[in-house]
């Protein structure tokens, strides 16, 4: 396995616009519609999502984070979403409590919010960085979908390896009228993703943030 880089970014602390834009993000309905495939995927998975115990795994690429949330919580279903079918092809054999589906998760955020669903759980593991200054609106605590995001409630936990991305994560939520959560440093002997696997074979800063959207 080849050693993964750190985040390389020309951005050197939180970016000075994120409180603005995530205020407008705040006022501003997004009205993008869904994409025919992410529509198509929640009409096939929306009876699953009756209950209270629903726990989406966002962004779960080859499904190895999916099946380990599902592992550790058996009385729960475990969703996971990723937009890239090549990455869902390599996903291991599920417990019989998740399911994983291919699907923009703007879209299926927003279809969610705007069928009431509530989640028990939300991960969001190493989330693309996006790195660049000029990328912030690309970032979840950044995007007009932020708002969705909120609203699918439950208990939240981000990590990611760019202390960045999490200390402007934690001032959104701050902004957005939640109690700022702690950001600490995350260590493991069991990563959950093959991201995490990566980052801790080539001792990057793992950064771990929780908290409660209920």
């Amino acid at each position: 396995m080849f050693e993964a880089r750190a985040v390389s970014s020309n951005q050197k602390g939180m970016h000075p616009d994120l409180d603005a834009v995530v205020r407008r993000n705040l006022e501003n309905e997004y009205l993008r519609p869904p994409a025919l495939h992410t529509r198509t995927a929640f009409a096939i998975v929306k009876d699953w999502f009756c209950g209270d115990n629903l726990i989406l795994d966002s962004g779960c690429g080859q499904g190895e984070s999916t099946y380990n949330i599902a592992k550790k919580f058996p009385q729960a279903r475990v969703l996971g979403v990723d937009k890239s079918a090549a990455r869902l092809a390599l996903s291991p054999v599920l417990p019989l409590n998740a399911k994983i589906i291919r699907a923009d998760l703007v879209d299926l955020w927003g279809l969610m919010a705007q069928a009431g669903i509530k989640l028990q759980y939300h991960f969001i593991l190493y989330p693309n960085p996006w790195p660049k200054k000029t990328h912030l609106r690309r970032r979840w605590h950044g995007h007009p979908a932020w708002r969705w995001l909120l609203q699918l409630g439950g208990q939240l936990e981000l990590r990611t390896n760019w202390e960045i991305y999490a200390q402007e994560f934690a001032r959104a939520l701050e902004i957005s009228q939640y109690p700022r959560p702690e950001l600490r440093s995350l260590q493991t002997s069991s990563p959950i993703t093959q991201f995490e696997r990566k980052y801790s074979l080539a001792r990057q800063n793992l950064y771990l943030l929780k908290t409660s959207l209920k």
